[in-house]
């Protein structure tokens, strides 16, 4: 999947500077690039969890 978007990158401009972004963060961390996805998928599924709880209490 992250190859696909790398890929994909080629033809949008935008995908392209988030791509860079997210690898500049993994080097500055010293991790890998597919390590910085996962963090970012993660961090994705937790917060949304999150707030699909939080919306069902209230």
């Amino acid at each position: 999947m992250v190859d696909e978007l790398v890929e994909l990158s080629e033809h949008d401009s935008e995908l392209t500077d988030k791509i860079r972004w997210l690898d500049d963060q993994a080097q500055k961390k010293g991790i890998t690039f597919y390590d910085m996805i996962f963090e970012v998928l993660y961090r994705h599924d937790i917060n949304s969890k999150a707030k699909e709880w939080l919306d069902a209490r209230n």
